[in-house]
């Protein structure tokens, strides 16, 4: 048997093993044994107030991790760094050991919404860098944080130049494309209209549009014209 660390039995203090065996079902990729099975209201409550422990400093520094929760409270600590340098060096130095969507998909951190000019290059290498949960991390601010009042043409065009046969990053660019037709119609139509996405990313984008509440009933109508 394994010894444990002692956040590791604090956090299987936590366990749903219910949760944990459902939850493992939609990371087909993550062995179930890395799985501990804690619930993200749960697990955001501990890391507020592990955060400002000393052991959360330690713990930062501390790669690889062995259990998926662990990775999550990883993630979680980095969206709660204040300086923008530190965060940004600290969301790099992680990235390679970002396995799964779920750690992948948290959202931004909050100082990167007051440098959005700063990270633009960044987000630009980490959308090419071929790196499966790299890119689908760059995607996914593009999505977050340049849709709306900071929004430009070239950034649908940047993703839709991604080619990728991995389904986590293929996923990614859907949603995305979902996402900017809710909020963009009129600059990214073109890109199912004039069939730019791969056949399967062009299906997958209609689908998610189509169940979106934020795309008008009007939209879906000729969404479903495109298919």
């Amino acid at each position: 048997m394994i010894e444990q660390t002692a956040l590791q039995q604090q956090l299987f203090a936590l366990q749903d093993t219910g949760y944990r065996d459902f939850h493992s079902r939609l990371m087909p990729n993550i062995d179930k044994e890395r799985i501990i099975g804690i619930r993200t209201p749960v697990l955001r409550k501990f890391a507020k107030d592990f955060s400002k422990t000393e052991e959360a400093k330690a713990f930062i520094h501390e790669l690889p991790h062995r259990y998926y929760e662990e990775n999550n409270l990883h993630m979680m600590l980095i969206t709660g760094i204040r300086d923008y340098e530190t965060c940004l060096a600290e969301i790099e130095r992680f990235f390679p050991y970002i396995d799964n969507w779920a750690t992948c998909d948290f959202a931004e951190p909050k100082c990167f919404t007051k440098h959005k000019k700063d990270l633009l290059p960044h987000i630009c290498q980490w959308i090419v860098s071929g790196k499966t949960y790299t890119v689908r991390y760059g995607i996914g601010m593009l999505m977050r944080m340049y849709l709306d009042e900071d929004f430009a043409p070239e950034y649908p065009a940047m993703v839709a130049e991604v080619i990728s046969e991995e389904y986590y990053v293929n996923m990614m660019i859907a949603w995305y494309f979902a996402t900017a037709l809710a909020k963009q119609w009129e600059s990214v139509i073109s890109y199912l209209e004039e069939r730019k996405l791969s056949p399967w990313v062009h299906r997958k984008t209609i689908q998610k549009a189509i169940e979106s509440y934020r795309v008008t009933p009007e939209h879906k109508v000729y969404l479903r014209t495109l298919r």
